[in-house]
């Protein structure tokens, strides 16, 4: 039986760390790879009989997704009223990024939902300049495409985040 359980541990381990693996390339495509290391990391809580990690590791860890969400939206708006964009496109942006994100994943598979939500932002930030706030057509470009450098900015912190959590996780495991 302590064979059967010593597979199970590894087996586990190793699922583990292909979600992990998955987590970060979701969150390379600006995806929810951050939720999936948190439901990851408290699965091992749970299925471990509470023995790894705990409550306190898992507050961290949900304060540090909800960390990376908010910089990764809060981005792209900073980088369109960065390139002299109106600070009122937030929502606009946030809601570009998501329906170019949905709209270029079957386009482009993989790659499809960076690409789609980086356009999303362009975009809605672009219109929003030109047709509600009737600005020139080059500030408008301008400022979509401070959204889209900043949406890829957000991605970026989002990425890191998820690297924090991997390291607050490791550092709960082992101390």
């Amino acid at each position: 039986m302590e064979y059967m359980e010593g597979i199970l541990h590894v087996l586990g381990w190793i699922a583990f760390g292909l979600v992990v693996i998955v987590a970060i390339a979701l969150n390379s495509l600006g995806l929810f790879g951050n939720w999936l290391i948190l439901g990851a990391v408290t699965a091992v809580w749970v299925l471990s009989g509470f023995e790894h990690f705990g409550l306190l590791t898992l507050g961290i860890l949900l304060a540090l997704a909800i960390a990376g969400e908010v910089l990764e939206a809060a981005a792209a708006s900073y980088g369109a009223a960065a390139f002299g964009g109106s600070k009122e496109a937030f929502f606009y942006i946030v809601a570009g990024c998501i329906l170019g994100g949905i709209a270029g994943t079957p386009v482009f598979p993989i790659v499809g939902s960076l690409l789609g939500a980086l356009a999303g932002g362009f975009a809605a930030a672009a219109l929003y300049e030109y047709l509600v706030k009737e600005r020139y057509v080059r500030d408008s470009v301008w400022a979509g495409i401070g959204a889209a450098l900043g949406k890829a900015g957000g991605i970026f912190a989002k990425l890191f985040t998820g690297f924090v959590m991997l390291a607050v996780a490791a550092f709960s495991y082992f101390y």
